[in-house]
């Protein structure tokens, strides 16, 4: 038989035919070949782009940790524990007695006399007064402080040189810390401190160096008068070391309510003499004496020539609002007080200025001062005839509008629930809460203005504030009677 064969034109079908598949097969392997390089090729891709965005991730992290250190507080103000203020906010917010008696803070309950609120409205009808003040203050302020102290001094001051006007006590005494500590310099601050104190000398870098005042002995068994708080002269003296720059006093003083006689005055001041130490001298509570009052720079005129006396407006006409304050001192220490005061606040509020110079200038037609002293007299027998009732001693105040009260005879419950930040302060701050909590009663653990070391000194005392109206005295009285519960049996 013949073999079969196909036509040349179906052979070359076949052969077209076999060679698509072997095309087919190639162009299979070569798309397999693609796919395989392209997956590859994506995977190195991702992959880079994984490490690239690692990397975006690892510096974005260090920028974020850099910003954030940069957004970091500076140490003077950061690290601090939790202030006094806040923690009695915090119980009063708490107590389930509302509400709250506030006899802590040292703000007036009432309102400045007639006649310097009427100098205040009609400062703000006043094109000028409404505008910047020099930075020394308003002349006519100036001139009215120099009026009514100079005869404290013996002599006429000086307004233009001798008196800076400021944005209240507190900024005034920021200014003098910062004309004249350098970094390292110490100050000595006597211990119960006005807690300002501190931060405005850290401020610029000085180091206080603190000297105790201690209670009287009988403080806990008997009232007796402020001015038996004492200082160790002998712990003074060593405190003097070469470094020393600076000494602050507070005379009459807050919390304690002492007037510091001449005698300790002049104690003092020898020795910041001998040392050429700056004096300065917190007087904010000037025209609030029960006792003769000594003013340190009038000691001497070698003492007048190292003292800056601060006063407050605030203080004076009942207005701690009002942020008006002064310094007096010689012209070569207030030039450069005043320099200080220009560079942090420039001038201050102009309608108040105004109004405090026409207080100075209307006080004396109206009997201020001495109306301001029988008043605040009366607030203080009127609000410690409760602690004669209960048998609490206390410091009898000599000045101010504060009064120490000796707590150590009322017993807290035992297993009584305190926060731990209260829990790991000394026992004032737990009376406060104590008080607060189930009284009403708000007070001030005087521990706060001493040093960790010597806050045993006052740990069984609260500081309460009179400057209140009298019904809230009274109020204050009654709620306080609830202690008898809690006193002890001698």
């Amino acid at each position: 038989m013949q073999a079969m064969t196909c036509s040349p034109s179906l052979a070359r079908l076949a052969a077209t035919t076999r060679t698509s598949k072997i095309s087919l097969l190639l162009l299979s392997y070569q798309t397999a070949l693609t796919r395989s390089s392209l997956s590859h090729c994506l995977q190195l891709n991702r992959n880079k782009q994984d490490r690239q965005q690692q990397q975006q991730y690892r510096n974005f992290t260090h920028t974020a940790l850099t910003m954030s250190a940069k957004l970091q507080p500076a140490a003077r103000v950061a690290g601090r524990r939790q202030d006094v203020w806040s923690i009695i906010n915090e119980a009063a917010a708490a107590s389930p007695v509302q509400p709250i008696v506030n006899m802590g803070q040292g703000f007036f309950g009432y309102n400045p006399p007639k006649f310097i609120l009427d100098a205040a409205k009609q400062a703000l009808d006043r094109v000028e007064c409404n505008q910047y003040s020099p930075t020394r203050g308003r002349p006519r302020l100036k001139q009215a402080l120099a009026d009514a102290y100079s005869p404290f001094w013996g002599r006429k001051l000086d307004p233009e040189t001798e008196i800076t006007v400021t944005t209240g006590a507190n900024e005034g005494m920021l200014s003098a810390f910062m004309a004249f500590i350098e970094e390292g310099d110490e100050v000595i601050v006597f211990e119960p401190f006005f807690d300002q104190y501190i931060s405005n000398i850290e401020m610029p870098g000085g180091k206080i160096v603190y000297v105790p005042m201690h209670p009287p002995k009988d403080g806990a068994v008997k009232t007796l008068s402020a001015g038996e708080w004492t200082i160790d002269f002998d712990v003074l003296e060593k405190a003097i070391t070469p470094r020393t720059k600076m000494l602050v006093l507070n005379t009459p003083h807050n919390p304690v309510g002492k007037v510091f006689s001449k005698k300790e005055l002049t104690k003092i001041a020898d020795l910041c003499v001998k040392n050429q130490i700056i004096i300065l001298s917190d007087e904010v509570y000037d025209r609030l004496f029960y006792v003769p009052f000594t003013r340190m720079a009038t000691l001497s005129p070698e003492v007048e020539k190292i003292t800056i006396t601060v006063g407050s407006a605030g203080k004076n006409f009942y207005a701690t609002g009002w942020r008006v304050g002064w310094l007096i001192g010689p012209p070569n220490l207030i030039q450069y007080v005043a320099a200080a005061h220009t560079r942090i606040c420039y001038s201050s509020v102009s309608p108040l200025q105004e109004a405090c110079a026409i207080g100075f200038e209307q006080a004396d037609a109206n009997n201020f001062w001495d109306v301001c002293v029988k008043d605040m007299q009366s607030k203080m027998s009127r609000f410690n005839a409760i602690w004669d009732e209960l048998g609490l001693p206390y410091s009898e105040p000599e000045g101010g509008y504060f009064v120490m009260v000796n707590l150590a005879k009322v017993q807290i419950p035992e297993g009584y629930y305190f926060p731990e930040h209260v829990r790991e302060r000394a026992r004032d701050f737990k009376l406060a809460w104590f008080l607060i909590q189930e009284l009403g009663v708000a007070a001030i653990p005087p521990s706060e203005f001493y040093t960790d070391e010597n806050a045993g000194i006052v740990e069984d005392y609260l500081r309460f504030a009179v400057c209140k109206e009298d019904a809230v005295l009274e109020d204050a009285k009654e709620r306080l009677r609830g202690l008898r519960k809690f006193i002890g049996q001698d």
